[in-house]
């Protein structure tokens, strides 16, 4: 660009919108930011993996889970060893938690009371949002016990998704959903509720004994016309500020020491590794042919185009 100036085309899945609008402000301040300038795209996970794949122009990729990173290193967009750092790629942690009304009036505090006859809980579609996958794993891996009983956990997921009466097509519009007044519970990442508390909702959540570690990557894209500066941006997300502002958003950071951050730590904590990974868990769970939510979906009626 003339005058100097580059522009950075970020492409990041919905939640950490509020995030990254305050982190590339903070870059812009530091002097290896302060020519760059940024066009920013929010939205589903995997929408934006897919869009990104069909020529969406992208400096830097940020989704919900490994595999929309996954697609893109298959099609020759972002490079094999775009997890080979100290933190494996990933930029920012989460938890799975349970959200309610505000008070909790249901005491709705474990997976068993999300099964419960007449209780409405909202979660994503996961053949669309990343979040919901997580969502998924999550319920699957505590009530199986990592996969140790996985038709306990099958089962499971069956008697939960009956309970679930609308499934959006990201994390972040779910929880609109539930602010607006409907469900009993929400399955979201931590960070959400945070938000939606940071917000003013009247919600409060609970973290289960037994639930999955988000783990969110980040990339630099094999096609960035300035590879540099995106390299620089990429570099600037692992700072203490950014993942300060990061953890001020409700997520925790992959850095340690970040001040101000502090967050519980389940006690049975499990992460997609114990679950096999995720190219065995998308064609367990995710695949629109014959999967497990495939089939849970089919029976509810309820979309699994992706």
């Amino acid at each position: 660009m003339t005058d100097g100036k580059v522009q950075l085309a970020l492409v990041a899945y919905s939640t950490p919108q509020a995030a990254y609008e305050k982190i590339i402000a903070a870059f812009q301040a530091t002097p290896a930011g302060k020519n760059i300038t940024f066009t920013k795209s929010f939205g589903a996970s995997g929408e934006q993996s897919r869009a990104v794949e069909a020529g969406l122009s992208a400096d830097i990729v940020a989704f919900s889970l490994e595999p929309d990173m996954t697609r893109l290193v298959k099609k020759g967009l972002v490079a094999d060893n775009w997890s080979a750092g100290e933190h494996k790629g990933m930029i920012t942690d989460s938890v799975v938690v349970i959200a309610t009304r505000k008070g909790n009036p249901k005491a709705l505090k474990t997976w068993d009371d999300l099964a419960k006859k007449g209780v409405e809980v909202i979660t994503p579609n996961p053949f669309t949002s990343g979040g919901a996958r997580w969502n998924v794993l999550a319920a699957y891996g505590a009530k199986s016990e990592k996969g140790v009983n996985k038709q306990a956990g099958v089962d499971y997921l069956h008697t939960l998704f009956a309970n679930v009466p609308v499934q959006d097509d990201t994390a972040r519009k779910s929880l609109q959903t539930f602010s607006g007044g409907k469900g009993d519970a929400l399955i979201a990442y931590e960070n959400e509720a945070i938000f939606a508390q940071q917000n003013n909702q009247p919600l409060d959540y609970t973290v289960p004994d037994s639930t999955i570690l988000i783990e969110n990557p980040v990339a630099v894209t094999k096609k960035s016309a300035h590879p540099a500066e995106a390299a620089a941006f990429l570099k600037y997300l692992y700072t203490p500020e950014a993942q300060k502002i990061f953890a001020e958003n409700g997520y925790r950071p992959v850095v340690q020491n970040v001040p101000g951050a502090s967050f519980p730590t389940p006690p049975a904590l499990f992460t997609i590794a114990d679950l096999g990974g995720w190219p065995k868990a998308t064609t367990e769970f995710f695949d629109p042919q014959n999967s497990v939510m495939a089939d849970v979906e089919r029976k509810l009626g309820v979309s699994i185009e992706g």
